[in-house]
């Protein structure tokens, strides 16, 4: 940073009140190649009670910018120019003990993973507790009250008991809402809330969004919102920041971004975005713009129900390669007592469906509505405990080892988590050539030569071979799961949230990539998600589930336009971005 601070601008950004304001700030990384920029000359405002939004792809710099102005950058990391003013004071020179003072009580932060931000061997409250008396906002005797207080002001029910309650006893949105409670504890003027509800489901997402907003506009909180959903951040935000490759590229008033855009990487994002491509949609099937619809939807055509003329006779459905029956599977959970009684858990109850040939069926819901353990009887993991599961006519699971070696070669899934779903030690090559070997492909030359076409047709390059999963972007190997997933040319692609995972640019590409392999190698797929935007890109039919139990199903286009359950009409509803008028 620079050495002198500026007095002018001390007193002027208080006299504003402006709570954060960064100027001319560069971020370096030293690398053993030399410092590499990760921000260049990033200029920002955040006022009281305000709502910024910085918005880009991974790697754009917006959590890194973020990091900065806490002071939370990476030992290699520095800010090698420009100031970051927080509240008339200049944080280049201020000492670690007084950032840290800052942290606990004027500086909040939610992060992005509650999984990984909350210590899995230590109750709840006490994690809330220490951060209290550590911070010195209470002492060791009246920490837990004020605790119960936080987590019930974040809209967690029966607070007092859930404090004494572990994270793996909590669901994702409850485990976000105690990152809420924590970040907001020291009744920050700050809050940095970093992607902090992109791993969740539509409504639990709209909840605590809405919780967050009421809060801040309580405490008179000024937000710094990261997050690479546009269609979120115009929703939510007064401001939007948009970066690219460590520049802010763009920036303004939330509504006049997104309804002009004056930057092609802002219009690239408005394009990817699953929320603003569903309202797009919408919008020109209202106003009857077909060319708008056929650049719009992935995979246009009459099961679409948008370009076919009226006139024209409805084509013919093709048999169902996938039929389910009344299929239901309970587990039985082990009490929590040494003599406690096991009980009984409906995960899917009395679901039916059919998968036609060359269709995409996507299967909707909450989180534990059970639309993955319904996956994951089709796969042929878990066995249904009643009801019957089909494949090209004959029982899954009915045979004996070869019959269910021939069922993998047909049916392969693609799971949500490109980092855990390849084994860490496996070159790319090895990883889509594994199950190759398993089913005893060729030999080492037919093998090389199916695992380079597998790599051409996801837009792998031959190099990216002989690298290792950790040397790779979170798209990239997701096009490596998917390469996999090909390796013994299936009929069914079981996609278990497989794009929820990724910013939206490159979950776009992702699904322009299933798209265009479904019409080149006549797959089907079964898209598990939770996410009705991405339903509308890529669907044929949808299926509607809420507690293991099917409420609603038809093609994409009924259900969009005349859900028939408030269950349907509320997850719609909580489309970011569902009442924005977007030029088309």
């Amino acid at each position: 940073m620079n050495d002198t601070p500026d007095k002018k601008k001390v007193s002027g950004a208080e006299a504003d009140d402006v709570v954060l304001r960064v100027e001319d700030m560069s971020v370096d990384f030293r690398t053993e190649h030399g410092a590499a920029r990760a921000v260049a000359g990033a200029n920002l405002t955040v006022r009281r009670g305000q709502t910024v939004a910085i918005v880009g792809e991974s790697g754009s710099g917006k959590t890194t910018l973020a990091m900065a102005v806490l002071g939370l950058l990476a030992s290699n990391g520095s800010v090698a120019e420009g100031h970051i003013w927080f509240k008339g004071e200049d944080l280049g020179h201020v000492s670690p003990q007084r950032m840290a003072q800052l942290r606990g009580t004027e500086l909040g932060l939610v992060p992005q993973d509650p999984m990984t931000n909350l210590d899995p061997i230590m109750q709840i409250g006490r994690q809330i507790d220490e951060g209290l008396i550590d911070n010195g906002l209470r002492t060791r005797r009246d920490a837990r009250a004020r605790t119960v207080e936080l987590l019930d002001e974040v809209g967690l029910p029966d607070a007092r008991r859930r404090a004494s309650q572990f994270p793996h006893e909590f669901s994702g949105g409850m485990r976000q809402r105690a990152l809420i409670a924590m970040g907001l504890s020291g009744r920050p003027a700050l809050l940095v809330a970093d992607e902090p509800t992109s791993a969740l489901d539509v409504t639990v997402q709209r909840g605590i969004l809405d919780q967050l907003t009421g809060l801040t506009e309580e405490l008179g909180t000024a937000v710094l919102l990261i997050t690479h959903d546009l269609g979120l951040a115009a929703e939510r935000a007064d401001i939007v920041v948009v970066m690219y490759r460590g520049d802010i590229v763009e920036q303004g008033p939330a509504r006049q971004v997104l309804t002009a855009p004056q930057h092609e990487y802002t219009k690239r994002l408005m394009a990817a975005a699953p929320s603003l491509a569903s309202r797009r949609i919408e919008i020109a099937r209202e106003r009857g713009l077909d060319d708008v619809l056929d650049e719009a939807l992935l995979a246009p055509g009459e099961e679409h129900g948008t370009t076919a003329d009226a006139a024209d006779a409805p084509a013919a459905e093709p048999a169902p390669l996938v039929e389910v029956r009344d299929a239901t599977k309970v587990f039985s959970i082990r009490g929590n007592g040494l003599f406690s009684r096991s009980k009984d858990f409906t995960a899917v109850d009395g679901v039916s469906l059919d998968i036609p040939r060359g269709s995409t069926v996507a299967v909707v819901g909450e989180s534990g509505s059970g639309k993955s353990t319904l996956a994951r009887m089709i796969l042929d993991i878990e066995k249904p405990t009643s009801g019957t599961i089909t494949f090209d006519g004959a029982p899954v699971g009915a045979g004996g080892h070869r019959e269910q070696i021939a069922y993998r070669r047909r049916v392969q899934p693609v799971f949500q988590d490109p980092y855990s779903s390849l084994d860490p030690l496996y070159s790319v090559f090895r990883a889509i050539e594994e199950p190759l070997r398993a089913h005893d492909y060729g030999d080492a030359a037919a093998r090389r030569a199916r695992v380079e076409e597998l790599a051409e047709q996801v837009a792998l390059s031959k190099g990216q071979l002989q690298r290792f999963p950790s040397e790779l972007s979170g798209g990239q190997r997701q096009r490596v799961a998917i390469a996999r997933a090909l390796a013994l040319s299936p009929e069914l692609v079981v996609c278990d949230e497989a794009v929820s995972a990724l910013d939206v640019v490159v979950q776009a590409q992702i699904l322009q990539l299933l798209a265009g392999l479904q019409e080149e190698l006549g797959l089907t797929y079964l898209f598990i998600t939770h996410d009705l935007a991405v339903v509308r890109q890529i669907a044929d039919r949808v299926l509607v589930m809420q507690q293991g139990r099917m409420v609603e199903e038809g093609t994409v286009d009924d259900v969009f336009d005349s859900p028939s359950t408030e269950y349907t009409r509320a997850l719609l509803d909580a489309i970011p971005g569902r009442d924005l008028e977007l030029a088309l």
